[in-house]
C-alpha cells in the first residue's frame, strides 16, 4: 500500500535536502555493508583516508577473518567492498543474478591492496534508462541501484527524477494553469523524451499525486548520493517550455521545433531572448530550493533535432544562453552535454557548428559525454571537444533490448588507449551511459575493474576470474563457456533486434533482425552446453540460473531467424504443406521461450505492468499507467509511428501473448495466399496488425508478476530438445 505524502511532510524533506550535509565517509560506508552483507558485516571496519592527487582511493587488508576497508569516500569504501568480494572472495553483486557465499573465514589480504583510480568522473545513466529500466522505481529500487553504483566506482550519477515538481512551481509562478502544465509533461513512460524536449504531453496526464510522491523520491535519492560521496546531476534548462508560456510573454521570441519521430515539434525559448535567461534561472533556483545542488547541470538542447539555424553565431549565442541560463541560478554552476549530437546528426554537426557550441562556454563550465566510445566515438571526430574535460561512456544497451551482447574486447583496449593517447584532450573520466540497465552484467564489472585499474586486461584471464566470481568456485565446462562467450556474443558491441520481436513484413529491411548472427551460432551452441553441465554443482547459484537462461534465450531467439527462413523457404517453392509445418515449428519455439523467460523474475511482463500501476490511485489511473507499460515496449508510440518495437523485450507474456499472435496472422495470411494463388496485400495486413497492436495496449488482462519453474530444469530441458539444430 503507498504511503500518502502530505503537503507538511512534502516541504520538510524539501527543505531537509536543501540543507542536509553529506554523511561521514566511516558511516556511509558501514550502512552500505550492512545492506550488502547484513550477515557478515561485522567482520568488516571502515576507516577513511585522504584523497590521492585529489581522486578517490582505497584500500583492503585484513587477516584472522576480519577485513578492513578504507576509503577517501562512501564511494572508494564501496568499491574496496566491491574489490574484495570479486578478487578475494570470488563472489559477485550483480543486478542480473548475484552470488555471495563468502569464505568461512573471510580471506586474508597482505600485503595491503591498494587502488587509486586516474579518473575524477565515474559516470552513471543515459535519460533513455529513466524511462525504458527506471519508469516505475520506489525507494526500494533505488536503495539497491545506488548502492550497485557506489560499489562499482560511480560518484557522478545523472539525478533528475522528481523535475515534474520544479517545472510546477516555476510554471505556475509565470502565469500558467494546471491544465497547461498536463499538456506539457508527458506520461510517466516516457518522461525522458520530455526532458530532452522531443515531445509534449503523450501518454499523459500524470497521476494526481505523481509529483510531489516523485519529488520526495528524488530527495531520498540525492540524499542517499550524496551521502555516499557522489556529486549528483540534476536538470538544467535547455529551452523547452509549455507551448502555453507563448500566449504569457506576446512579445518574446520561440523557436517551433520541427518533429522528432512523427510527435509534433515543442516549442523552445529562443536563446536570444531575454526569457531564456529569465526562465533558466527561475528554473535552477526552484530545483535547489527543492533538491539542493552539486552544481552539475545536465542540458542536452536538440539532442536530436537540428537546431532552426547552421549559423556558428546563433550556436555561439545557444551555447551562451544555456549556460547563462543556469549560470545566473547558480555561479558555480557547471553543463553537464551529452556528445551523442555530433555522431547523431553528423550531417548538421560540421566543424564549423561544433566548434561554434564548443568554445561558446569557459572549458572550466562544461563537461562533454561521448556516449557510445565501444563503436563510434565523437572524440576522435571533435578535435577532442576542443579542450572541454570529456568522459569516455560505454552505451552498451539501445532501448533496454534483451540481447547478449557487449564488445569487451574494444572496452578493454579502448579505454586504456583513449588515456594514454596524446591526442585524447582533457580526458576526465570514463562511464556507464546505458539506456536501461540491460542484461549483460559482465560489461559493468569490466568498466568496474577498468575504474581502477585500467590497463588493458589479459581478457581470456580476465574472463575466466569473471566465470569463478559469477559462480563461487572453479569449473572448467563453466571456464570454457565464458571463453566461448567472448569469442562470439560478447565480441560485438551491439546487437540486432530479435526477429522474435519484430513486426512481420515480407520486406528484409522492416526486420532489422534474424539475419545471419555476427558469430557462429554453433560455437555460442557449445557454450551453451558448457553452461549446462555445470548444473549439478550450481543449479542452486542464483547468478548461474540466470546467466543459463539467457544463453538458452540468445540460442532459441538465434534459432527463430533459421527457422524462418525455411518457412519463407517453402513459401518460394510454392509448397503450403510444408509452409504449414514449418510455420508451426517456427511458432512452437515462441511457446518455449516464453515458458523459459518465465522461470525468472527479470524476464516478466507482468512484474513491469504491476510496478506501473502500482502508482495510480484509482482505476482510470491504473488503466493509463498500464497502457504506458504496453505501450511503451510494443508501439512506442501511435500505431502507425516509426518507432514501434524499440524497446522491445524478450519476456514472458509478450513473447506468447502479443509477438507470437502477431506471427500467426501474418503466417495464416501468407498460407491463404499460397493455398489460393493470391497475392499477399502487404499495405492491407499492416494497418490491420497496426490495429491489434493498439487493442493490445489498452488490454488490462493479468501477467504473472512472480517466476514460476525451475529455470534450470527448464533450460536443461530445452537444450536437448534444441541443441542439435543449433549445433
Amino acid at each position: 500500500m503507498k504511503r500518502e505524502l502530505t503537503p507538511v511532510l512534502f516541504a520538510v524533506v524539501v527543505l531537509c535536502a536543501a540543507v542536509s550535509a553529506p554523511a561521514d565517509t566511516v558511516s556511509a560506508g558501514r550502512g552500505l555493508i550492512a545492506r550488502v552483507l547484513p550477515e557478515r558485516a561485522a567482520l568488516f571496519t571502515v576507516e577513511e583516508i585522504p584523497p590521492e592527487a585529489g581522486r578517490d582511493v582505497f584500500e583492503i587488508e585484513g587477516a584472522g577473518g576480519t577485513v578492513t576497508l578504507r576509503g577517501s569516500s562512501g564511494v572508494a569504501v564501496a568499491s574496496a567492498l566491491n574489490w574484495y568480494l570479486k578478487h578475494h572472495c570470488h563472489a559477485n553483486v550483480s543486478w542480473r543474478g548475484t552470488q555471495t557465499t563468502l569464505p568461512d573465514p573471510l580471506p586474508a589480504v597482505s600485503p595491503k591492496v591498494r587502488k587509486a583510480t586516474p579518473l575524477d568522473w565515474r559516470y552513471c545513466f543515459n535519460y533513455c534508462c529513466f524511462s525504458y529500466s527506471l519508469a516505475w522505481w520506489d525507494w526500494a529500487e533505488w536503495e539497491r541501484i545506488i548502492d550497485w553504483m557506489a560499489m562499482n566506482g560511480v560518484n557522478m550519477p545523472l539525478a533528475v527524477t522528481g523535475q515534474e515538481s520544479v517545472w510546477q512551481e516555476v510554471g505556475k509562478s509565470f502565469g500558467l494553469t494546471q491544465a497547461d502544465l498536463d499538456a506539457f509533461f508527458v506520461g510517466p513512460a516516457y518522461l525522458p523524451f520530455g526532458w530532452m524536449g522531443c515531445m509534449d504531453g503523450w501518454g499523459g496526464p500524470l497521476p494526481k499525486d505523481w509529483t510531489a510522491r516523485h519529488a520526495a523520491l528524488q530527495n531520498r535519492i540525492v540524499a542517499r548520493e550524496r551521502e555516499l560521496g557522489m556529486k549528483p546531476v540534476l536538470q538544467g534548462f535547455t529551452g523547452h517550455v509549455p507551448a502555453a508560456l507563448k500566449d504569457k510573454f506576446p512579445d518574446a521570441k520561440f523557436q517551433q521545433l520541427p518533429s522528432w519521430a512523427g510527435f509534433p515539434g515543442t516549442v523552445f525559448v529562443d536563446p536570444q531572448d531575454p526569457l531564456f535567461v529569465t526562465l533558466g534561472k527561475a528554473f535552477v533556483e526552484e530545483q535547489t530550493r527543492q533538491f539542493g545542488t552539486d552544481h552539475l547541470y545536465a542540458a542536452d538542447t536538440f539532442i536530436e533535432m537540428s537546431p532552426p539555424s547552421d549559423d556558428p553565431a546563433f550556436l555561439d549565442t545557444m551555447g551562451k544562453a544555456v549556460y547563462e541560463a543556469m549560470r545566473a541560478g547558480d555561479p558555480e554552476a557547471v553543463w553537464i552535454m551529452q556528445g551523442w549530437l555530433f555522431v547523431n546528426n553528423p550531417g548538421y554537426w560540421k566543424a564549423p557548428q561544433t566548434k561554434a557550441l564548443l568554445t561558446s562556454v569557459p572549458d572550466d563550465r562544461m563537461t562533454v559525454l561521448d556516449l557510445w566510445c565501444e563503436e563510434r566515438p565523437a572524440w576522435k571526430v571533435t578535435e577532442s571537444f576542443h579542450g572541454k574535460p570529456w568522459v569516455w561512456c560505454v552505451i552498451q544497451d539501445f532501448g533496454d533490448v534483451v540481447s547478449m551482447h557487449g564488445g569487451l574486447p574494444r572496452i578493454a583496449a579502448d579505454l586504456p588507449a583513449a588515456l594514454g593517447d596524446p591526442a585524447r584532450g582533457n580526458l576526465r573520466g570514463a562511464g556507464i551511459i546505458m539506456e536501461g540497465l540491460g542484461y549483460n552484467p559482465v560489461v559493468n564489472d569490466l568498466l568496474s575493474d577498468l575504474f581502477w585499474e585500467p590497463a588493458a586486461p589479459d581478457l581470456d584471464k580476465w574472463i575466466q576470474g569473471h566465470a569463478r566470481q559469477r559462480y563461487g568456485q572453479s569449473l572448467p565446462k563453466a571456464e570454457a563457456a565464458w571463453k566461448e562467450f567472448l569469442e562470439t556474443v560478447y565480441r560485438q558491441s551491439g546487437r540486432e533486434r530479435s526477429i522474435v520481436c519484430m513486426r512481420p513484413s515480407l520486406h528484409p529491411k522492416d526486420l532489422r533482425g534474424g539475419g545471419p548472427t555476427a558469430y557462429d551460432l554453433a560455437a555460442l551452441a557449445a557454450a551453451w552446453g558448457n553452461l549446462a553441465a555445470c548444473a549439478p554443482e550450481l543449479k542452486d547459484v542464483d547468478a548461474y540460473q540466470y546467466d543459463l537462461v539467457h544463453v538458452t534465450r540468445q540460442v532459441l531467439s538465434d534459432l527463430a531467424g533459421v527457422r524462418l527462413k525455411r518457412v519463407m523457404g517453402a513459401r518460394a517453392h510454392k509448397d503450403a504443406d510444408a509452409f504449414r509445418k514449418e510455420a508451426d515449428a517456427y511458432l512452437e519455439l515462441f511457446d518455449d521461450l516464453d515458458r523459459l523467460l518465465a522461470t525468472r523474475g527479470e524476464f516478466l511482463l507482468g512484474r513491469w505492468i504491476e510496478d506501473a500501476k502500482r502508482w495510480g490511485s484509482d482505476d482510470a489511473e491504473r488503466a493509463l499507467l498500464e497502457w504506458n507499460a504496453r505501450t511503451q515496449v510494443t508501439l512506442w508510440g501511435p500505431p502507425d509511428g516509426v518507432l514501434h518495437d524499440y524497446a522491445q523485450k524478450q519476456w514472458a507474456g509478450l513473447v506468447k501473448g502479443f509477438y507470437r499472435p502477431r506471427w500467426e496472422q501474418f503466417l495464416a495470411q501468407l498460407e491463404h495466399t499460397l493455398r489460393d494463388g493470391r497475392q499477399f496485400d502487404v499495405k492491407a495486413f499492416t494497418e490491420h496488425l497496426q490495429q491489434w497492436e493498439d487493442a493490445w495496449t489498452h488490454r488490462t488482462d493479468p501477467h504473472p508478476s512472480a517466476p514460476s519453474g525451475n529455470p534450470v530444469e527448464v533450460s536443461l530441458e530445452l537444450w536437448e530438445k534444441y541443441h542439435a539444430e543449433a549445433s
